[in-house]
């Protein structure tokens, strides 16, 4: 048993060292780069964690949720309501928890849809929620939007990088455990794990609101990044699919494919964003539109071919 370990441990050593100094390196950044590219590797980490939390409910369950801008929205706006009330980890907490609590609520009644119909509901969802607190703004406050208290960047990066550490883990965790199982399992026939003994229902609600949690957390960090927030920004529909995007272009049944889709496109994004302004967003459907039709296993999935 303790040669078999001390196996283990050798075969992972070199995955371990590398993390360490990876770890390392991201902790001591803002010491030595400039506070504009702090900026822009938080927003990679932002983009890293909701691509990892999407796809870890429906990489393997096959049900498409577009419900990430209703989390990261509930994020931002609890970020905007506590932010002068409580300190910012705990604001960070809360925007996790709140979401957490409505993917629950949510997971109850709407993980029985399957296909489509479920996929049509969670688009609803965001939008169902973003004109509700519009309307509630405009009927009970009188005002649009919200004044949201600023966080300098140096903290901001650090909540980044662990939330962005904890969602790792947590992927790896479920990755290697019999809930992962489950979820591959309800992926390929849902009738026949109900027939083995899965607890379906069970099992969805529970990762999806696990997902949840860390987008809503991801939203409330964000928030201080703005000055000022609305509906239509906290909820805007590209946080829903750009994850989609993102994980899909990198590959969507590996970790490290959802990492390279989501750093990829974001610095896809910010270049053709600099260069071509009017252009960058035909430039950049083309772009996915091309790895879709003839890359459907992203970019990871080359991996095969060139080891053939």
């Amino acid at each position: 048993m303790d040669n078999l370990n001390k196996g283990s441990f050798l075969k992972y050593f070199p995955v371990i060292f590398a993390l360490l100094i990876i770890s390392v390196l991201a902790a001591t950044c803002p010491l030595y780069l400039a506070p504009f590219t702090i900026i822009s590797v938080t927003n990679i980490f932002i983009y890293v964690v909701i691509t990892l939390s999407w796809a870890l409910f429906s990489g393997p369950t096959r049900y498409i949720s577009i419900a990430t801008a209703a989390f990261f929205g509930m994020g931002i706006y609890t970020s905007a309501l506590a932010g002068e009330l409580m300190p910012f980890p705990l604001v960070v907490c809360l925007g996790g928890f709140v979401s957490f609590i409505l993917a629950l609520l949510v997971g109850m009644s709407t993980l029985r849809l399957k296909g489509m119909y479920f996929t049509i509901f969670t688009f609803g969802l965001s939008e169902l929620i973003r004109h509700t607190v519009l309307w509630w703004e405009v009927t009970r406050t009188g005002t649009v939007g919200r004044w949201v208290v600023s966080v300098d960047h140096t903290p901001v990066y650090y909540t980044m990088l662990i939330i962005l550490i904890v969602t790792l883990a947590v992927c790896y965790g479920i990755g290697r455990s019999r809930y992962w199982l489950a979820l591959q399992s309800i992926g390929q026939s849902e009738e026949a794990a109900d027939h083995m003994g899965v607890n379906v229902t069970a099992v969805k609600i529970g990762v999806f609101a696990v997902s949840a949690f860390f987008a809503g957390a991801t939203g409330a960090t964000m928030a201080t990044r703005w000055t000022y927030i609305d509906p239509s920004i906290a909820f805007n529909p590209l946080f829903s699919f750009m994850p989609i995007l993102m994980a899909t272009f990198g590959g969507i049944n590996s970790i490290t494919g959802q990492i390279v889709g989501a750093v990829a496109l974001t610095l896809l994004a910010d270049l053709l964003l600099t260069e071509f302004p009017y252009y960058y967003m035909l430039i950049y459907g083309v772009i996915l539109v091309m790895v879709i039709l003839f890359l459907p296993n992203g970019i990871t999935g080359l991996a095969k071919y060139v080891k053939k």
